[in-house]
Parts: structure tokens; sequence; C-alpha cells
């Protein structure tokens, strides 16, 4: 007697299937059509205004009359401008639509953020002395070629030993009379009693020796003038007339000494300078404008480069000036 067997029926599976980004499963076309959800229907989006180049460059933004007053106060205490939305918002018929502030809108903005304080190098502080801190944004770092100031910084850079840079400068004046407002061939003359006349008036100055030094530098300077025709030219002549610019962003990162303050020094010495180590010679160098050592945060750091580059501009048209005066006097009959 057979039995009849009931077999299952076949349940169709799914089957992966090979694709470029790897197995898929291929899902049929009733369980998709099950799956997906009706759509709903599109609400057509308001045209947005184009927002132009400078505020999208800037990236600034320009707040509106209806902000809240907790953002504005915010905004006014922030002394650094604000990098957030540059939209504003615009309600009209029921509908926000976002406005693209105007180019005037975002240079006052800017102008306004750009009104803090002046970023210096580290070592100024807002505790510092004043005329420190004037010396530092007019004369520090700035190119010399005058030899009388060239003497001047040469001398003050071998105080530093003893001294501070504002004690220094806060004695400026004391200095100059001391030293016959640093002209070489006035110290260069001073007599052993005039020596010792600096060292009881100048006694809270500098020590004996260094008073000594200044008198025999200024011997030495003139004695440079008469071989290189001038004492700038002298100290110009390590960097090729050309300012070192080193690019440091912090101050740990400013050495004391470098191997061309130290080729100068063995030079000097060798002349007969006295108190002239690499140290002293480059802190000369420094406060001298022979070397630009501003931080690159500094602003005055750009400001040395672009003065450098107007007085190489200038000696240009000097020079074509002197050469087509002699061309025209060559040029004249006798």
């Amino acid at each position: 007697m057979s039995v009849a067997t009931k077999l299952p029926k076949p349940v169709t599976e799914r089957r992966a299937i090979l694709c470029p980004n790897g197995n898929r499963v291929r899902v049929s076309d009733e369980s998709k059509k099950k799956n997906e959800a009706p759509k709903k229907p599109q609400r057509q989006k308001t045209p947005v205004s184009q927002t132009p180049q400078t505020a999208v460059q800037s990236n600034v933004s320009v707040d509106d009359s209806s902000c809240s007053s907790d953002s504005s106060s915010s905004s006014t205490n922030s002394s650094s401008v604000k990098t957030v939305s540059s939209r504003k918002t615009d309600k009209r018929n029921g509908v926000k639509a976002k406005v693209s502030p105007t180019a005037s809108e975002v240079v006052t903005d800017i102008s306004a953020g750009l009104s803090g304080p002046l970023k210096r190098c580290d070592w100024i502080t807002q505790f510092s002395d004043p005329l420190y801190t004037s010396f530092h944004d007019e004369e520090w770092g700035v190119p010399v070629h005058d030899d009388r100031k060239l003497f001047e910084l040469l001398a003050f850079s071998q105080a530093l030993a003893e001294l501070s840079w504002p004690t220094v400068l806060n004695k400026r004046d004391i200095f100059r009379k001391l030293f016959d407002n640093f002209d070489p061939s006035s110290v260069a003359q001073f007599t052993e009693k005039k020596i010792l006349s600096l060292k009881v008036h100048g006694s809270l100055l500098l020590s004996e020796p260094k008073l000594r030094a200044v008198v025999e530098n200024a011997k030495q300077i003139l004695k440079v003038q008469q071989e290189f025709g001038s004492f700038s030219d002298y100290s110009w002549g390590f960097v090729n007339d050309k300012p070192l610019k080193n690019g440091f962003r912090y101050a740990r990162q400013v050495p004391v000494k470098t191997p061309k303050a130290e080729s100068m020094s063995k030079d000097m010495m060798q002349r007969g300078f006295r108190c002239v180590g690499p140290t002293v010679v480059y802190s000369f160098m420094q406060v001298a404008g022979i070397v630009n050592d501003h931080l690159v945060t500094c602003f005055r750091y750009q400001q040395c480069i672009a003065n450098v580059k107007n007085d190489i501009k200038r000696k240009i048209k000097e020079t074509e000036r002197l050469t087509q005066d002699v061309e025209k006097a060559c040029s004249t009959p006798q």
C-alpha cells in the first residue's frame, strides 16, 4: 500500500548577486512596493539670493537690528572678529528667506573687529614700560646706516650686560650727554681725566671697564671709517648690505648669538674693539636692523620687510639719477 507524502511548497529565497561595490541582495519588485512609503509632496523652496564674494571670503557675521540683546552684547565685548554664518534671515509672506549682507556692511564689521590691540613680540606685554614699547614699535629692528646712531646702539648693546633695555632707554639722555651725543671723533679724544670724570658721573650707569670700552671703540670706529668709508659699510658688509630674516614664531626660538655674530665679533676684537662678544654683537645686529628678529606674529615683522624694500627702491632711483647726471656731464662739450 502506497503512502502519499506531502511535499512542502518551494520557498522563493532572495539570491545574492555580485556587484561592482560588493555582494548585494536583489529584492523583488513586490517587496519594494510594500516597503516604499508614500512620498510627501515637496514644498517649493524660495530662491535665496547669492552671497557676495566678499562675505564668503571674510566669513564675518553682520548683526541684524532685530537680534537679541545677549547676542549683541557678546559681539560687543569680543575684541576679535567672530567667524559664524554670514547671512541674515528675513520673513516675507510667512516664509523665512536668507538674505545676504551688503559689501559695505561686511567692510564695516571687519574694520570694527580689527580695531583691537596690536600683536607684538612676546617680550612686550601690557605691563611693559611705555618707553620700551615705543622703542619696539619705532626703532628696534629698523635698519640703521648712520655711524653716530650705530655707535650709540653698540654702546647700548654693551650696557645690556649690566642693565635692561627699559633702564637704558630711560637714561638715554644721560648717556648722550656723557658721550657727546655719541660722536666717535669727539669720544675718541677723551683724556684720562675725562674718563675718570665719566667714572664719577656715570658710576650709576656703567662699570669702569664698560666706560673705557666705549671710548676705545670710538677710536676703532675712526680707523674703520678710514678703511671702509664708514662704520655702516663695515657692519653691513657681514650680511652683504641686506638684512637677515629669521621668521621665528616663538620667543624661545630667538637665539642669543649666531655664527654670523661670532664672525663679526671675532673680526671686531682683532681690530681692537672691546666688550664685543658674540652675544653683544648679535644684540647690536638686532637693534640696528641688520637682522629682523621680530616674531612673525608681530605686526612689525612685515613692516620692517616693507621698509627694507622701499629703501632698496629709493637707492636704485638715486643710483639711476646719479648715473644720468654723470652721463650728462660727460656728454656736455667743454
